[in-house]
């Protein structure tokens, strides 16, 4: 069965022979480089490019194109060779594509001579990048394993080349674009057809670039006080205005994946088709039902737009006519104003009463949907009360996403929308202990002890979802004060180690996470990631912190903002559970800390806001049903996975 990577993950080769398999959107050019043993490539003849497609090893298109297919042989490469970057960038054609932001997301596949696909990756999260490091074989002693990489330039090819350690980048990529120009090519047209991809107007095709979003975002995400959800890049929605012609709302950056074909559904005659769950784009189930459900969020956010547009239109023509009726003294007063009146608001209750109605059926077919996806999601994307639980198994790959919570908006209630954001976390969460004015949470320490029932789910979650020994959770609880809630955590043994407490705790634990992230960025600056010395942990962490900043000092204030700035990018995450208002007396010194965070909160709350529309979304944390023993019997089979041999 072949792997489906994600960035930064890698996968055994088992065969020499292989292809590597491009597909993109629009022609793109594609090539690889030949490193040694440290990642530098020692010159223009380690470059495989059009204008040179042939090196011991590797051959590569002449042309551009929207396929390709690289034939590497590795027992042919030079015993020097240990690393083989591939690489596309867009061409310099007019009127392509500046950026593959502008595209959907390109995919590569690594194959046997026969076609069967060992490792797929699929670039997504580009933005305003021009070329890109897709993959990259590497050796491991005696074998060659493959990586997926992802790395973008927005400064396009000659950036691509110069990090690759080639003295004369520019020179070389203005080489390599002039042979693409020679070569006169046609380029190939990707097999998505036109009914995969949204039409869209030249207006709402443009825009600039989450969280993410929420989306996703992400992949933004949204940062604390004035979040967005992002399921992708963001973008403006096109500007029309009344009467000049229907509004679209459609997301401007939304491209489905053109890749396997969805399901087909016959319509019945007298109505749409039934939804089905799936039926999105993409190469896995798990990847069709990711974009579903990013598509009702876009579809709800669309049609809620809609319908606050048309009553908007509605009371300001209202009011216009009102202002007319007032303004001539012969209707002002008497049965002639007074009829006026009356039918002008017989108008815009009209107006408003054509908007629910368009806004209702559109919610009845996302609500017809939402019931039919629900009880389809695997478990990094299901609620905690869905039977998929049930039946969890410790899996041996992690999922593209993970669900925190849902999402809604007023004029859709009950309907909620899963809040997926993609993984691996690309920034850290704050979950916020603050009291809010409600006579619920009056009482001392209940709005906190939730918080951190809402960190520990959303930890339970992490470990659920990526193999045995891959992801581990260190907590920080200096007063010792979360226990109970830490319990499902501490009981079945899931945590790395039992959480840290005091002055000596918290000093302990950070400078062991500070000093693998120094670790790491060093290995990978110096090109010898996998070269690290025997001691640290490598797989990814979260990091609970409770209470904060009960606890810390200026020192260990700055080694948290170390790790939400740069943990990410190695492996470790931050997860916050905090009040703002306890942290004033610092200052400005944790602003930095509380921007590079997602917040989220442990009871609904419309903190979160989508970059392109701009409703202000209701979130909602995904808890565990009281007196559900999911949790504990979950954490269990995680910790019994990791205590097995391998």
């Amino acid at each position: 069965m072949a792997a489906e990577l994600v960035r930064g993950q890698n996968h055994p080769l088992s065969r020499n022979r292989i292809e590597i398999r491009i597909s993109a959107d629009a022609p793109v050019v594609a090539g690889a480089t030949l490193a040694d043993e440290s990642g530098r490539v020692r010159g223009a003849d380690g470059v495989a490019h059009p204008g040179a497609p042939t090196l011991p090893g590797i051959e590569v298109s002449r042309q551009a194109a929207a396929e390709h297919r690289l034939a590497v042989d590795l027992d042919a490469m030079p015993e020097t060779v240990h690393r083989v970057s591939v690489l596309i960038a867009l061409p310099a054609t007019p009127g392509g594509p500046p950026r593959f932001g502008a595209l959907a997301a390109p995919r590569a596949a690594v194959t046997g001579l026969d076609g069967t696909e060992v490792a797929g990756y699929t670039l997504t999260g580009l933005d305003a990048e021009s070329a890109v490091v897709v993959l990259e074989l590497y050796r491991r002693q005696t074998a060659w394993k493959i990586r997926a990489v992802g790395q973008g330039y927005a400064a396009g090819l000659p950036a691509l080349l110069a990090d690759q350690g080639l003295p004369q980048a520019a020179e070389l990529a203005r080489g390599i674009e002039e042979a693409v120009a020679r070569g006169l090519a046609r380029a190939v047209p990707a097999h998505a057809t036109d009914a995969d991809r949204p039409r869209r107007t030249a207006a709402s095709a443009t825009g600039p670039d989450l969280p993410a979003t929420a989306a996703g975002s992400p992949q933004g995400v949204p940062a604390p006080g004035d979040s967005a959800v992002r399921p992708g890049p963001s973008g403006e929605p096109a500007a029309a205005t009344p009467g000049s012609g229907p509004i679209d709302y459609t997301h401007p950056k939304r491209r489905r994946p053109s890749r396997l074909p969805a399901p087909e559904v016959s319509a019945p005659a007298d109505g749409p088709a039934p939804p089905v769950a799936g039926d999105a784009a993409g190469w896995s189930m798990d990847e069709r039902l990711y974009n579903q459900v990013w598509g009702m969020f876009e579809d709800l956010a669309r049609s809620t737009a809609a319908y606050r547009s048309a009553v908007d239109f509605a009371e300001s023509r209202l009011e216009k006519e009102l202002d007319q009726v007032l303004a001539d003294p012969r209707s002002r007063l008497g049965s002639a104003g007074d009829a006026a009146r009356e039918a002008a608001q017989a108008r815009q209750a009209q107006l408003v009463d054509q908007a629910r109605a368009a806004l209702d059926r559109d919610l009845a077919q996302l609500t017809a949907e939402s019931e039919v996806v629900e009880p389809a999601l695997p478990p990094a994307y299901a609620r905690w009360d869905n039977p998929v639980w049930h039946g969890y198994r410790v899996p041996a790959e992690p999922p593209m996403a993970v669900r925190l919570g849902d999402l809604h908006l007023p004029e859709s209630d009950p309907l909620r929308i899963p809040m997926l954001v993609r993984l691996p976390l690309e920034r850290g969460l704050w979950i916020d202990s603050g009291v809010p004015d409600d006579s619920r949470y009056e009482e001392a320490g209940g709005l906190r002890d939730l918080a951190l029932q809402t960190a520990v789910a959303v930890a339970a979650r992490l470990l659920a979802v990526h193999p045995a020994g891959e992801f581990g959770v260190r907590v920080i609880d200096p007063a010792g004060a979360g226990a109970s809630a830490l319990a499902p955590l501490t009981g079945t043994g899931a945590l790395d180690a039992p959480p840290a407490t005091g002055a000596a705790g918290v000093a302990g634990i950070l400078g062991r996470l500070t000093e693998r992230v120094d670790l790491v960025q060093m290995a990978m600056r110096g090109g010898a990631s996998d070269a690290l010395p025997p001691g640290p942990d490598t797989s990814r962490q979260l990091l609970i912190v409770n209470d904060f900043p009960y606890g810390f000092d200026d020192r260990a204030v700055t080694q948290l903002r170390c790790l939400a700035d740069e943990g990410p990018d190695v492996g470790v995450h931050l997860l916050l559970v905090a009040d703002r208002e306890d942290a004033a007396a610092y200052g400005p010194l944790l602003d930095p800390l509380w921007r590079s965070l997602m917040r989220l909160t442990p009871i609904p709350d419309d903190h979160l806001a989508d970059p392109w529309v701009g409703h202000a979304w209701t979130y909602a944390p995904c808890l565990v049903p009281p007196g559900s023993h999911v949790l504990q019997q979950v954490l269990s089979q995680v910790a019994t996975a990791r205590t097995k041999p391998a």
